[in-house]
């Protein structure tokens, strides 16, 4: 049976130790990213929201790399937004920007009350290719 094993990006940010969990959990051939915000280093949110999703688009992108993955291995997106009615605009255009060219993942959007003082949050599961 396959180990579970913790995957961290070069650049950690401080919410991974503060709030004790893992960006992202390798079973297998699967990857489980953990929600990525969009943080400053510090590990406090990014007031302004389109450079907040970008952060978190760039954690999302920091993890994957640091278990030898890329978009192009992501299966399921889920993003999580406080107003989704004023935030979706600004969300897609930057997701827009990096998600690619199809095929596209899987995308659930869900409407929170609350993240921790952030206005977005995103996780996804990739499949590890073959031989990493």
């Amino acid at each position: 049976m396959a180990q579970n094993e913790a995957i961290f990006p070069a650049n950690r940010h401080a919410l991974y130790d503060a709030h004790k969990y893992s960006p992202a959990i390798r079973s297998g051939d699967l990857l489980f990213v953990s929600g990525q915000v969009g943080a400053r280093p510090d590990g406090t949110p990014e007031p302004d929201f389109a450079r907040q999703v970008q952060l978190a688009f760039d954690s999302v992108l920091a993890v994957l790399q640091a278990a030898g993955c890329t978009l192009a291995d992501v299966v399921d997106v889920t993003s999580f937004h406080t107003d989704p009615a004023q935030q979706m605009e600004t969300f897609m255009a930057v997701r827009s920007r990096i998600i690619g060219e199809p095929p596209y993942p899987n995308w659930t959007a869900v409407g929170v009350t609350w993240l921790s003082g952030f206005d977005i949050e995103i996780k996804v599961i990739a499949r590890v290719p073959e031989g990493r």
